[in-house]
Formats: structure tokens, C-alpha cells, sequence
């Protein structure tokens, strides 16, 4: 009976860290469906421009 016991409180544990470590963005609120599941991460400002497309008249000089 004691291990019950234990293992209940390990579990209950494992569980508080866990949402500790999620903070606010865990969503408890179940599955989701429709428009309330399409889930896109917001653009980076920091991250750096693609590449621009290499010229045709570079391409034509190469040859």
C-alpha cells in the first residue's frame, strides 16, 4: 500500500515540473479542431534575408 502511495506522489511530482517548465504556453484545453488548431510560429525579425537569385546575365557570361 505504501508503494501506491509513493508512486502517486513521484507522478504528482514528475507532473508539477513539468508544467513549471512549460510555463504559460502549455495548453491544457484538449484536442483542437478547425481553426483553432492551425498553430504557425510568428517570423523570426532577427533571422536573415534569402538570397537573392543569381542574375540571367551572370549565368549567360558563364558559359
Amino acid at each position: 500500500m505504501w508503494k501506491i502511495a509513493v508512486g502517486f506522489a513521484v507522478f504528482a511530482a514528475l507532473a508539477l515540473y513539468v508544467i513549471g517548465k512549460g510555463g504559460d504556453s502549455l495548453d491544457m484545453s484538449g484536442e483542437k479542431h478547425g481553426a483553432d488548431a492551425v498553430h504557425v510560429e510568428p517570423a523570426k525579425a532577427d533571422a536573415p534575408a534569402a538570397p537573392a537569385a543569381a542574375p540571367a546575365a551572370d549565368a549567360s557570361a558563364a558559359k
